[in-house]
């Protein structure tokens, strides 16, 4: 099945549904009663990306805007805001993609980390202005950098065991246009 097969562009897009809908499956599972002192890093932010900046015609706005909106609802925060940050967040980050296409994966880690670094910033100033209480300074710190540590192996995973791969120059979409 080649890369410009309609039906893989809709197995790739399902596919990463699958992916965070399991993802969001294991975090909400009780495994813990306690709270714990240290936080697990983003997979959801990272994984979507790590897709948006390879693939960007696999996580199309809607698909990526209802994931966000998922999860903001299944973890109990605020509907919408973190939504619409990491959605602004990853179709920034498919804007540049092309730049960042052919560039080493230092620049793209870094992209990707003053992305996430600035919506994550955001959302806290948001929160702040509302006045809603938000976890310490610490543990969204903590979340961010275990986050940001943790991006080579989404990426490495995203290329490895599920075939998203950066677009060569020469690439073409579905409908025969380069990417």
């Amino acid at each position: 099945m080649n890369d410009q097969s309609p039906l893989r562009l809709w197995l790739m897009r399902a596919g990463f549904v699958f992916l965070i809908v399991l993802i969001l499956f294991f975090h909400l599972l009780p495994l813990e009663t306690s709270p714990r002192q240290w936080a697990m890093p983003d997979l959801i932010i990272g994984f979507a990306c790590a897709w948006a900046v390879r693939r960007p015609e696999y996580v199309p706005a809607l698909s990526l805007a209802a994931v966000f909106l998922l999860t903001d609802l299944l973890f109990q925060r605020p509907p919408g805001l973190w939504a619409m940050l990491a959605l602004i967040g990853c179709e920034y980050l498919k804007s540049a993609g092309r730049s960042l296409r052919d560039s080493s994966f230092p620049s793209e880690w870094l992209a990707v980390g003053t992305v996430i670094v600035v919506i994550t910033a955001a959302n806290r100033l948001l929160l702040a202005i509302t006045l809603i209480d938000t976890p310490g300074i610490g543990l969204t710190l903590f979340e961010l950098g275990m986050t940001l540590l943790f991006y080579p192996l989404m990426v490495l995973v995203t290329h490895v065991l599920m075939g998203v791969r950066k677009t060569a120059p020469g690439d073409l979409d579905g409908m025969g246009r380069r990417i």
